[in-house]
């Protein structure tokens, strides 16, 4: 489809990039927002999510060819200038590149386990809900080869714009999976044969003496608070190591130093 010029803001076709940073917090009725070239990128190569259109800036068109090929015949693209372009965001949208992509039915957490390997390494969110921080492991775990991250629903959703935009696109790429409950997650990963690690400063062992085996899941917990008692109660416990007097990390890195050293592991 030839791009179609968009003049008016107010224009219905682009009504679904309205005020995106207020919409992000009520959710768009099985929608979600990608930004910025290198995430419509991934979302237009990896195929995981339909994409219903696409918004970009009349200096960004030419540059975007060859990830605009990709799409459908019948998926719009529409061409603005750059105060169009602010109005309807909302906001200076200095990236110049927006994509609508449709959710879908996404897999239940049964269904995907059923599709990883026997050596699948799972990460694990519970109550993560700071978007940066969710965006950061899902780089973290396309980074470092995870197969699979399963949530519960404390957790922030993984397809929130600014989730998928830390990222780096990540969130489209590697399979996630929501249960209502850890109990639930923990319960199912130990029917499918996981050894199962709690990320803790109070590990019984250093994460770099940790030797996997089988399939493994990695819980990661909230900073401060860390994952409940109930369910560190249930599962092998492993810590990272650090200086005298300190014993706190971002959630984020830390979930790149543990993936890291349970795929070196397990390689």
């Amino acid at each position: 489809m030839e791009p179609v010029r968009i003049d008016d803001p107010l224009d219905e076709r682009v009504a679904a990039y309205v005020d995106i940073r207020e919409r992000d917090l009520v959710g768009r009725q099985g929608r979600f927002v990608a930004e910025g070239k290198v995430v419509v990128d991934v979302l237009t190569a990896t195929r995981r999510f339909g994409v219903e259109s696409v918004l970009v800036l009349e200096n960004r068109l030419a540059g975007m060819q060859h990830v605009l090929a990709r799409l459908p015949a019948d998926v719009p693209v529409y061409v603005v200038g750059a105060a169009v372009m602010d109005r309807i965001a909302g906001f200076h949208m200095h990236r110049g590149i927006l994509a609508i992509g449709l959710r879908g039915e996404l897999a239940s957490p049964d269904q995907l386990l059923g599709t990883v390997g026997q050596n699948a390494l799972v990460a694990v969110l519970v109550g993560i809900s700071n978007h940066d921080n969710v965006g950061s492991i899902f780089r973290n775990a396309a980074a470092f080869g995870a197969d699979a991250v399963l949530l519960d629903k404390a957790s922030c959703d993984p397809l929130y714009r600014k989730a998928i935009r830390v990222s780096v696109g990540a969130a489209l790429k590697v399979p996630f999976a929501v249960a209502d409950d850890a109990a639930i997650i923990a319960d199912l990963l130990e029917k499918k044969g996981f050894t199962q690690f709690a990320l803790s400063p109070r590990g019984e062992t250093d994460i770099r003496d940790v030797q996997p085996r089988g399939p493994v899941a990695l819980y990661l917990g909230t900073e401060g608070e860390g994952l409940p008692e109930h369910l560190m109660s249930r599962l092998h416990t492993a810590r990272i190591t650090m200086a005298p007097g300190f014993d706190s990390l971002n959630v984020a890195a830390a979930s790149a130093i543990a993936l890291h050293a349970f795929t070196r592991n397990a390689g």
